[in-house]
């Protein structure tokens, strides 16, 4: 079986060090915001070209704290609306609604199933003041024409970038660098996975830094002294220590995902297959494998039966929610399509050119 993402021969060159790791934390008698936890906010914030990381417990704390936080500071408030994918996991919505705003979803761009700046401005209104970004599958969105909109209503501008760790754009700058404030997941999925839950936010404002750092840790800026009300989300200290012995291969894991990729592209040919659009540049980290298939059911039995693992990301899409049915009534039909066509192929930095010369056979044989 070609598994679809083989976590455990992932993370088995790590193992030794693991264990090495896991004794120093046992040891340390440091258990909660120890300094593995600052280690690694300073080289993941170097490693974005940002001036601050956060550690927190997950990404939708993340998500949901920055927007938290901007409440706190002053520059959104209660019910203020903000501009979404309506295409994205349905964690993105739950941040926005979660903090007490107001999610508007917007159709995304047929090329690259990410937020198209044209629809964010025709969906601009005063109830607007933000607009979140999420950069599916691991593909940058068009952020400097999204920002330069949003310079010109005056909006923030948040990037969802829990599939997106390394991606580079165009000048250089990376996933976390390119808006207000950034929130990642590092679920053991990810291209930089913890062997559990963990996230963090980046972002070049020290205001905005230092109240996160107070609301993670119920609104305390030192020990029993709380100035906000704040929340328990913090990076466990043993997950941050995984991260930090993981972090200097990521870019090189990045590097195998897009060469997986291309083999992908160049070698798949049938007419009964959507290929992603891919420009060929470092903006993608192909966290995800897409592809569109009208007759998804039958596409992936006949993976099954020929012993390659598939996925859906997504099967049903935030509006379509039970737990979001007060949006039931909207209609998105490239949405709606991409949700029902979607299947992820096995990607991932180990696959072998023999798994991935299978994987292009079988489904050109489809």
């Amino acid at each position: 079986m070609i598994k679809f993402l083989d976590l455990h021969k992932i993370n088995e060159s790590y193992k030794a060090d693991f264990e090495k790791s896991f004794t120093s934390f046992l040891d340390s008698g440091h258990y909660i915001l120890g300094s593995q936890v600052s280690t690694f906010e300073s080289n993941f914030a170097t490693f974005c070209n940002a001036k601050h990381c956060i550690g927190v417990a997950n990404g939708l704390d993340a998500l949901t704290l920055i927007f938290r936080a901007y409440i706190q500071l002053g520059k959104l408030k209660k019910g203020d609306a903000v501009l979404v994918p309506a295409n994205t996991y349905i964690a993105s919505i739950l941040s926005i609604i979660n903090a007490g705003l107001k999610p508007v979803f917007i159709e995304p761009d047929p090329e690259t199933y990410n937020l198209s700046p044209s629809l964010i401005t025709t969906a601009i209104s005063s109830e607007v003041k933000a607009v979140l970004v999420v950069h599916l599958y691991g593909q940058l969105a068009a952020m400097e024409e999204i920002q330069k909109t949003a310079n010109v209503h005056n909006l923030l501008v948040i990037e969802d970038a829990a599939q997106a760790h390394g991606a580079i754009d165009a000048k250089g700058q990376k996933a976390g660098r390119l808006s207000n404030a950034a929130a990642f997941s590092f679920y053991p999925s990810k291209n930089l996975g913890a062997l559990g839950d963990a996230g963090a936010i980046t972002t070049n404002d020290p205001q905005l830094a230092h109240l996160l750092k107070e609301l993670r840790n119920y609104g305390s800026p030192k020990k029993y002294v709380n100035s906000v009300i704040g929340f328990n989300s913090r990076l466990d200290e043993l997950q941050a220590a995984f991260l930090n012995l993981k972090l200097p291969n990521l870019d090189e894991d990045n590097e195998k995902r897009r060469s997986v990729a291309k083999r992908y592209l160049k070698g798949i040919r049938n007419t009964k297959i959507k290929l992603p659009f891919y420009s060929g540049t470092k903006n993608h980290v192909f966290h995800l494998f897409v592809v569109l298939v009208e007759d998804r059911n039958h596409f992936m039995n006949y993976l099954k039966d020929n012993a390659i693992e598939s996925m859906i990301h997504y099967p049903i899409p935030p509006h379509q929610q039970v737990a979001l049915k007060s949006y039931g009534y909207l209609d998105f039909p490239l949405t709606e399509k991409i949700h029902q066509q979607i299947v992820s192929i096995p990607m991932s930095p180990v696959l072998t050119d023999e798994e991935i010369n299978t994987v292009i056979r079988t489904i050109n044989a489809y």
